[in-house]
């Protein structure tokens, strides 16, 4: 089985659970390549007994790929969603880092989940992303033109309020004056959304979240809408320029650059353990509900 493993940086203690993944890829016989930026950053530290300086590396994926082990928290993981792009590879998120909300392997657990990985004791979670189109086109967006947590669009070297013009399916719907507007998808709903006032969406949910950044209008609050939807939005401010991001990736647009988000052509596959669920993390991670009288 071919794996490729990804990471960013090291957390604390890292090293100790790198090891324990390459010691349980090496006893499933897995065929192991490591992303080069990551094989340089374990060289850097002391404490992984395995030789790593003779495995094979990688710049980008292919179909040839069986899973795709993103080592991190969050971020390690959206990061991870340009390399596995379209080519249908499963993502093993495991959290090696503080809250990993999108993770599905937890550290203490790593040889016994992935042991079950490669006994098939697991199911694959389908995660709808957005894709971003502009007119005019802007190469800073291309090819990784696709999000899996969120687009959203916020105020550039200014402390005024943008005005965002918002239509769905070329229907008028407002324009919200605010810091910016946050279009998520379920995976995302429970990120940047959820901080503005989203809602927790399940990931399986085919829809999009339109969410408003502090608002000066009283009566803008989150939309929900099916994710078959097609949404624009025109930016315009005092200054002449604003801030647009993909999940971790910002880059700069014009005012009145016209924006086309919609639901992208394919979805990522994130592997998650049976007794493992959504509701399980929200009650464990979010402390959804926590109250003492409990």
């Amino acid at each position: 089985m071919k794996i490729g493993i990804y990471g960013q940086f090291y957390h604390k203690d890292s090293e100790k659970y790198i090891q324990h993944i390459l010691d349980a890829l090496q006893k499933n016989n897995a065929e192991v390549y490591i992303e080069e930026g990551f094989l340089k950053i374990i060289e850097a530290h002391e404490g992984i007994a395995t030789p790593v300086s003779s495995m094979a590396t990688f710049k980008e994926l292919d179909r040839t790929y069986d899973f795709f082990f993103s080592i991190g928290g969050d971020g390690t993981l959206l990061k991870s969603v340009t390399f596995v792009r379209d080519l249908d590879i499963p993502i093993v998120g495991i959290n090696t880092g503080r809250l990993g909300f999108l993770a599905t392997l937890q550290k203490e657990t790593i040889s016994e989940s992935i042991h079950n990985i490669f006994e098939g004791n697991y199911s694959l979670s389908e995660r709808s992303l957005l894709s971003i189109e502009t007119e005019p086109y802007n190469e800073c967006l291309s090819p990784l033109n696709f999000a899996l947590n969120e687009i959203a669009v916020n105020r550039k070297n200014t402390t005024s309020m943008i005005k965002v013009e918002t239509l769905v399916d070329g229907e008028y719907l407002t324009s919200y004056w605010s810091d910016g507007l946050i279009l998520s998808t379920p995976t995302g709903s429970t990120g940047y959304s959820l901080s503005c006032g989203g809602p927790v969406i399940d990931p399986s949910t085919h829809s999009i979240v339109i969410t408003p950044i502090a608002p000066h209008n009283l009566n803008a609050r989150p939309l929900v809408l099916p994710d078959h939807c097609e949404i624009t939005l025109k930016v315009s401010g005092r200054e002449d320029h604003y801030l647009i991001s993909l999940d971790s990736r910002i880059a700069t647009l014009t005012n009145n650059t016209e924006i086309t988000i919609k639901r992208a052509p394919f979805t990522i596959k994130m592997v998650q353990m049976h007794h493992a669920s959504f509701i399980k993390t929200l009650r464990e991670k979010l402390l959804w509900g926590e109250d003492k009288r409990n």
